[in-house]
Formats: structure tokens, C-alpha cells, sequence
């Protein structure tokens, strides 16, 4: 906005068409700027600044109801599109395709609409804790809409999950709309399965691609697989202390197990949902609770008691 011309003209009462000054390109293009918005006018054979409160209504306020326009066009777009696209899901020709590729910057307003359609139940898989913020956020409100629609909810995390302050929040309030959130130790991959009728999983070239699947049997499958993870689950809202043990106990043995098995340290922490840090501290209790320096001398200590990482502890909690 040109601010250290206009300082000057104000600090010195005004400014000369002819002032050696607007020779310059970028100096002459401020000067121009600050007339076409009116912090300037000519005096006389000088140009005089202007106090800005009085200008600013007359440049912010127009603005301000050009965005509000653009903002309710948008909305309306939007509404258009997505009445649209629903009528792109329910044609014959849509629904009778078995899978459908979706990619890049398609996949999130895909989920919304799948999400959108649900009419009675959603399962959800989010293997890791890595859920961002902003993700996070959009995830609620659309969930949110959801189960004030009556649908029913069920989402599995790993256990890293319980650790994240967005997650608790975005739990919090699944739940208290009736959701049912658990946890559990293995590792899974991402799926979202819609009234049983219509999967979404990630492609094979990763998180940059996603599959949806309507074959009625493979969809049938995906739906057992993750209810037989459901029931190997443990609620998320469980804070007593004895679920608690027992999530830390199996971490422990998913760690020990990802020794035994050689799993790079990289890998192991995808696997277990956590930090290549977080997992390099799971790593230093072992060796501490077995009393090695090494992980050479890990796996010998481990190897004479016969641990496994298969271990289940004797009182688990009830759900």
C-alpha cells in the first residue's frame, strides 16, 4: 500500500506533482495506488494525504460484501454439486460398477459423500494416530451429521491413538452422539464401509489412491474381517487403571514381537502406530526391563525366558 510514501506526505504536508520523487517507477506506481483508493487528493499544485478511517469504509466495506456474495454463490455451488453427484451414485450405470479409482485432492469430498448417503450404519478402520488437526476437525462435523441422522458408528484406532489430545477430542464427541470407538494393538490398514454395501479402501500405490468396492461379496468380506478386529478390541473411553495395563502390556508384546520378527525400527513404528522416537523408547524399557545393552543381548535375555511377545495377561479387563 505504498506506507512509507504516504508517511512522507503526511510528515511533510503534502507532495508535488513534480516531485523528483515519482520519477521513480515503483515510487510513481504507490502514488498512483494511493490516489485511485483516495488517500490522496490534489490541494492546489500539491496532493494532501487523507485521514484513512474515512477512506477505509469506502474500499474495506465493498469488499466485505463482495466475499459475503462469493461466500453464499459458493455455498450454493456446492449444494448444486453435491445434488448432483448423488444422482451420479444412484444411476444404474454408477452402482452396477464394482470398484471405482479416486484420487489425490478427489478422495476427501468422495468419503463426505459416501458419508453423506450413509442411511443406517458406518464402519471405520484409522490405523495410526497421525489424524491432523484440520482433518480431524472436518471429520467430526461430518461424523457428527451422521449419527444425529440415527446412523450407528463403529471406528477402530490403534492403541497409539489414546495418546493424542486431538483424537480424545474428536472421541469425546462421537461418543456422546453414541459412536463406539475402540483400540487395538495389531496393525490394519485404513477402510470405511458404508450400509454394507459400498467399501473404500486405500490403492495400491498408497494413501494417494483409494478403491471403492460395491461387489456385494467382497464387501461382505471386508465387513467380517473388521468385525472379527472389533470383538479383539478394547473401548476407547476405558480409563481404568486395569485397561490401562493391559493396553501398555500389549504394546509390549507388539514390540517384542517386531524385534523378534526383524522389523526395521521405521517399519515397527508404522506398525505399532507411534514415533520412530515413541518406538525407540518402547525399545529402551525392554532393554532396561531385561537389563541388556545391546539388542543382541535383548533378544538372548528374552530367548532364555522364552518370551515371545505372545503373551496375554491373566485377568484382562471386561469391556
Amino acid at each position: 500500500m505504498s506506507t512509507p510514501l504516504y508517511d512522507d506526505i503526511v510528515s511533510s504536508g503534502g507532495i508535488f506533482a513534480e516531485d523528483a520523487r515519482l520519477e521513480d517507477e515503483d515510487t510513481r506506481r504507490g502514488f498512483d495506488l494511493l490516489l485511485r483508493v483516495g488517500l490522496l487528493v490534489r490541494d492546489g499544485p500539491r496532493f494532501v494525504a487523507v485521514d484513512p478511517s474515512t477512506v477505509s469504509s469506502l474500499v474495506v466495506s465493498p469488499m466485505g460484501q463482495r466475499g459475503a456474495e462469493l461466500i453464499s454463490e459458493s455455498a450454493s455451488w456446492a449444494q448444486a454439486f453435491n445434488g448432483l453427484a448423488h444422482t451420479w451414485r444412484k444411476s444404474p450405470g454408477v452402482v452396477s460398477g464394482a470398484f471405482t479409482e479416486v484420487r489425490s485432492e478427489a478422495i476427501n469430498p468422495f468419503i463426505a459423500s459416501m458419508v453423506a448417503d450413509a442411511e443406517y450404519e458406518l464402519l471405520t478402520a484409522q490405523p495410526q494416530a497421525g489424524r491432523n488437526s484440520p482433518s480431524l476437525e472436518a471429520a467430526t462435523q461430518r461424523d457428527l451429521a451422521a449419527l444425529d441422522r440415527g446412523v450407528r458408528m463403529r471406528t477402530l484406532y490403534q492403541h497409539s491413538a489414546r495418546r493424542s489430545t486431538h483424537t480424545h477430542k474428536y472421541v469425546a464427541q462421537v461418543v456422546a452422539r453414541g459412536a463406539e470407538v475402540r483400540t487395538l494393538d495389531e496393525f490394519f490398514n485404513r477402510i470405511i464401509v458404508v450400509d454394507r454395501r459400498v467399501a473404500l479402501i486405500p490403492g495400491h500405490e498408497g494413501l494417494a489412491v483409494a478403491l471403492a468396492i460395491r461387489e456385494p461379496s467382497l464387501v461382505a468380506y471386508l465387513v467380517d474381517m473388521f468385525e472379527r478386529v472389533w470383538e479383539r478390541g478394547r473401548p476407547y473411553s476405558n480409563r481404568e487403571t486395569s485397561m490401562t495395563r493391559y493396553v501398555a502390556a500389549e504394546q509390549r508384546a507388539m514390540t517384542i514381537r517386531m524385534l523378534i520378527e526383524g522389523y526395521a525400527d521405521p517399519a515397527s513404528a508404522k506398525r505399532l502406530g507411534v514415533s520412530p522416537r515413541t518406538y525407540a523408547g518402547y525399545v529402551s524399557d525392554l532393554k532396561e526391563e531385561f537389563e541388556a545393552q545391546t539388542r543382541f543381548q535383548l533378544g538372548y535375555a528374552m530367548g532364555r525366558r522364552g518370551v515371545t511377545g505372545q503373551e496375554v495377561l491373566k485377568d484382562q479387563p471386561e469391556d
